[in-house]
This record gives C-alpha cells, sequence and structure tokens, in this order.
C-alpha cells in the first residue's frame, strides 16, 4: 500500500512540475508585483513558476531583467546563458538586451556590446538593441560609434525619447544638431526630471556665445570655424550658417525690442529665425541631423506651430506664462500633438 501511495506522489509531483500553464500564471503574478516596484516578491514567483516547469522561458527572462533592476548583475548572466542555450527559437530581443545590459553594469562593456552585435545580427529592427549598444559605446568613450548606434535606434523608433535625450548630451561639439536632439525630446516628454534637464541644457545651447559686458553691452564669440565652413556642403551635419545666425538672434534679447518679452517669448523666436535658416541652407546638406531631424522642424515653423511647441518645451520648467499658454490655447496644443504623432518620418 506504501509503495502505491508514493507512486501516486510521485507522478504527480511529476506532472506538476511540468505544467507550463500553472508556470504562466505565476510569471504573470511576479510580473504584477514588478510593475508594483514589489522586487523581492516576483523573484519568488518566477522562482516558484521554475518549480512548476523548470526551464519556463518567461519566468527564466523576467527573473533575469529583475535581477538587473535589483543589482543582481552576475545571476542575471547566468540566467541569460541558460535561456539563450535552451530556448534559441524563441523571441529573444529583450533577453538580449537583459543580457547586455548585465554585462555592461558589471562594467564588461566590451562582452555587452558583443551581446548586442549578436542580438542585432538575428533582430535587425530592434532599436533597444541599438540603443544600448549606443550607452555601452559611450562606456568605452566610443562616443562617434554611439552616436551612429542612437541614431539608429531613433530611426527604427522615431518616438523612444532616451535616443534624443543621448544625443542632446553627445552633440556638445554640434549646437545645432544637440539643440533639435532636445527640441524632440521635450516634443515627446515635458513632464519629467530628464525633460527639465533637458530645457535647462537647450537654453545654454541657445545663448551659447554671448555674454554681457555691462548694462548695455553684449560679447559675441564665433568659432572660427563657423566662418571657414558656413558655405560648404561637402560636411556632413554641417549647420555652421545656421549656428551663427541663432548667436546673432540670441544676442538680441537685450535689445530695446524685445528685452520686455517673456523667456518663452524670446526662446520661440530664436526657434523660429533658427528653423527658418535650417529651411534656407537644407539644399544638398547630408547626415543624419540634415536628413532626419531638421525636416520635422521645418515643417513645424511651416505649419506655424512653433510658438506652441515653445510653451511645451517651456512647461518642463512649470514656467507660468507656459502653463498659462496651455491652458488658454488648449486647440492649439492638440493640433501640435497631432501633427507631431503623425508626423512621417523617413
Amino acid at each position: 500500500m506504501k509503495k502505491i501511495t508514493y507512486f501516486i506522489l510521485f507522478t504527480t509531483s511529476f506532472a506538476f512540475a511540468q505544467n507550463p500553464q500553472v508556470a504562466k500564471e505565476l510569471v504573470l503574478e511576479g510580473v504584477a508585483f514588478y510593475d508594483e516596484g514589489k522586487y523581492t516578491q516576483a523573484i519568488s514567483k518566477y522562482n516558484d513558476a521554475l518549480k512548476v516547469d523548470k526551464d519556463n522561458f518567461l519566468a527564466l527572462a523576467e527573473k533575469a531583467m529583475t535581477l538587473v533592476t535589483t543589482q543582481n548583475y552576475k545571476e542575471s548572466v547566468e540566467i541569460c546563458k541558460r535561456a539563450l542555450k535552451l530556448h534559441p527559437n524563441e523571441e529573444l530581443t529583450m533577453l538580449y538586451v537583459t543580457y547586455g545590459n548585465a554585462l555592461d553594469l558589471l562594467e564588461e562593456s566590451k562582452k555587452a556590446i558583443k551581446i548586442y552585435d549578436e542580438g542585432i545580427q538575428k533582430y535587425p529592427n530592434h532599436y533597444q538593441l541599438y540603443f544600448n549598444k549606443g550607452i555601452a559605446l559611450t562606456g568605452l568613450g566610443e562616443n562617434e560609434k554611439a552616436k551612429e548606434a542612437i541614431q539608429s535606434a531613433s530611426v527604427l523608433n522615431p518616438n523612444h525619447p532616451g535616443s534624443y535625450n543621448a544625443l542632446a548630451i553627445l552633440n556638445q561639439s554640434n549646437k545645432i544638431a544637440a539643440i533639435m536632439s532636445a527640441c524632440r525630446f521635450l516634443s515627446l516628454d515635458n513632464n519629467s526630471q530628464r525633460s527639465t534637464d533637458n530645457l535647462n541644457y537647450l537654453l545654454i545651447l541657445m545663448n551659447k556665445g554671448i555674454s554681457k559686458r555691462g548694462e548695455n553691452s553684449i560679447s559675441i564669440s564665433l568659432d572660427e570655424r563657423l566662418l571657414s565652413n558656413a558655405s560648404s556642403k561637402s560636411i556632413p551635419n554641417n549647420f555652421s550658417a545656421s549656428e551663427m545666425v541663432l548667436t546673432l538672434s540670441a544676442a538680441l534679447d537685450d535689445d530695446k525690442e524685445f528685452k520686455n518679452d517673456s523667456e518663452v517669448q524670446k526662446f520661440s523666436r530664436k526657434l523660429s529665425i533658427l528653423f527658418n535658416s535650417l529651411s534656407e541652407t537644407k539644399e544638398n546638406q547630408t547626415g543624419y541631423y540634415w536628413e532626419y531631424l531638421a525636416p520635422y522642424f521645418i515643417e513645424m515653423k511651416k505649419q506655424d506651430l512653433v510658438n506652441t511647441f515653445a510653451n511645451i518645451a517651456f512647461a518642463a520648467n512649470n514656467d507660468k506664462d507656459a502653463i498659462k499658454y496651455l491652458k488658454d490655447n488648449k486647440e492649439k496644443v492638440d493640433a501640435f500633438y497631432k501633427w507631431s504623432n503623425s508626423y512621417q518620418w523617413l
């Protein structure tokens, strides 16, 4: 009788241990805990799922991602290796992202880039692989390669704020490219800490080269390369002419005609001048920023939406004038987002 009892218990246990449906339900419970920020409980549910179905792919993938969140990077790496070996035919895009992130956070950036490249080879249209590869490249100081990877991410997903945030920072040596990147970020996100940081950075860029010297004196500083490159069409992403125009327009902020304007009005005026300059000098220009980002802002100017965008951007600082504008001009704000969301990217 004992033997029969033990046999029944064993077979029941075996059947339960291979139950993918139960495992899936446990994983979903874990995901719910994760979304609530309850990471310990989430991992516990994933472990329960793996007890039910020891090689369950979803449980492995979700546990690996959660371990990155809890800074258990080495364990995450081991689980990613296991999942890739056991489940080569599953959808593995996010597992590659998790794997690369864990390695990068372990300061093994070269290995991380190798993993991202492996993922990109299998999934060439997944923007997060390119974006995270770009971030890993910045850790190695390879900023030009990083920009190329993140540009690819933005083309694959034009609505990914993180790509533009990174490009704004990486393009400090190209003022107009950085300004366009920061502006595109703010068109997607004007209500976060990153949006506040982007706006403050953007305002510094907009006024770069201008300094006050006394009460009524302004000093303008222009890089010599702007003068020598202004008419060149052979240099990719050359915005020398537009940068000079913007610098000169910024010098007028304290002119008697504009000195009583609000900060958002000054910002709007300078953006309009910049975007108009882009339109006038776009012919035969090359490079990602000319071919991909500039047309968006040229069209924004054409649609008479620059002032609305300026107020949307300034809302990131809780600017009282901008907040009032957004409240009083809901139709214009809706029109901006309708245009921006339906804009046809290349």
